[in-house]
């Protein structure tokens, strides 16, 4: 049986699938948006927009555009002033969900646990007694 949820853009209640997260009338919405969105950038003098241009012009919200980058239906190789957020700190990237600062200071992070648990199991090691 369908599962039911409500829809976070304008809470009714619509049927969830993997095809659209909204409900139907946003959906559309979304869809008009997108067109608004795509036909701006899309001439070639708008091509090098920065963001805030295209959400002046459009009247399309960042999120939603942040959106149809991360989804693949903004290819970013033809537009090199737009990217959308860091997870972590909200740097400006074209790809990946981290940037590379932040990747970097994971990475370290988990360097400095991964030796902190060699240390303990060597200390476990000495510690540990064996009798006949």
């Amino acid at each position: 049986m369908a599962e039911l949820g409500n829809c976070p853009q304008c809470g009714d209640i619509y049927v969830l699938n993997n095809i659209r997260d909204v409900c139907l009338n946003c959906y559309k919405q979304e869809e008009a948006d997108f067109e608004k969105v795509y036909q701006f950038i899309r001439k070639k003098q708008n091509r090098t927009a920065q963001m805030e241009e295209v959400v002046e012009a459009t009247g399309v919200q960042k999120t939603l555009i942040y959106k149809f980058i991360k989804k693949g239906r903004i290819k970013l190789a033809q537009f090199p002033n737009l990217g959308y957020p860091c997870a972590k700190c909200g740097t400006i990237i074209r790809e990946g969900k981290l940037c590379q600062p932040c990747m970097t200071g994971i990475q370290t992070e988990l360097n400095v646990i991964e030796k902190e648990e060699e240390r303990k199991k060597e200390v476990e090691k000495r510690n540990t007694y064996f009798t006949r």
